[in-house]
């Protein structure tokens, strides 16, 4: 019985051994497509959660699939990074362990990517600067206005409208200069902006919210096909 019962462990002990050798094979086959499909600097972080794997992959339809990309990857300024969850991966065991994997079904996608104000600044221009204020956005640049550099500050607000993210502005000063009302809406114009976000694998923008290092931009996408160009 002793015997028998070491023998049960060294089974279970290989049996978890082989279930993490194949989801390490597996979190890798995904991490190379979402790097080609996406056009990413290097290869994000997988994790696919559920076990026994071994059940998921004989199956071919994992649960669900975490992955966190860096804004090195994402080749954007420091502060910019995503996370996104997949739900009902289906991902053939034959093609996984061939290593031979042109598209990856997936039945749902949820992620939160952060666009960091470094980002947005950059695209507004200038020397501007982004921060949170409360539930909205200050914002400070410096333009030439009636014949003089004019240091601004404003507070704006954050929204969706398609796939782009929108910085209105709706209130602007002068450090220690009235501003003519005639001008307002033209200094305005200077701070706002319409960013595109790309989004790849038919993902949609669904809300944004000023966040410590950038805005947080919710993403989501259903009956998603990640294929390799």
């Amino acid at each position: 019985m002793k015997v028998l019962a070491v023998l049960l462990v060294l089974l279970v002990g290989l049996g978890t051994l082989l279930d993490r050798v194949a989801v390490g094979v597996a979190e890798g086959q995904v991490a190379e497509q979402l790097a080609a499909e996406g056009n990413l600097a290097g290869r994000p972080e997988v994790d696919v959660r559920g076990f026994p794997f071994l059940t998921q992959a004989v199956g071919g339809r994992y649960q669900e699939v975490h992955i966190a990309l860096t804004a090195e990857q994402l080749g954007q300024p420091e502060g910019t990074r995503a996370d996104v969850t997949l739900r009902g991966v289906r991902l053939p065991l034959s093609a996984v362990l061939s290593r031979q994997v042109s598209e990856v079904p997936v039945d749902r996608i949820d992620g939160t990517a952060t666009l960091s104000y470094a980002l947005l600044a950059r695209e507004i221009g200038g020397d501007a600067v982004l921060e949170r204020e409360g539930d909205g956005l200050r914002i400070t640049r410096t333009v030439e206005l009636l014949g003089q550099t004019l240091p601004l500050t404003a507070s704006g607000t954050v929204a969706v409208d398609g796939n782009e993210l929108v910085v209105d502005v709706d209130r602007a000063a002068g450090a220690g200069v009235d501003i003519p009302r005639v001008l307002v809406g033209r200094v305005t114009d200077l701070l706002d902006l319409r960013y595109p976000v790309e989004l790849p694998f038919g993902l949609r923008l669904t809300g944004v919210t000023p966040a410590e290092d950038g805005i947080d931009v919710r993403v989501t996408a259903e009956d998603a096909v990640l294929r390799a160009e």
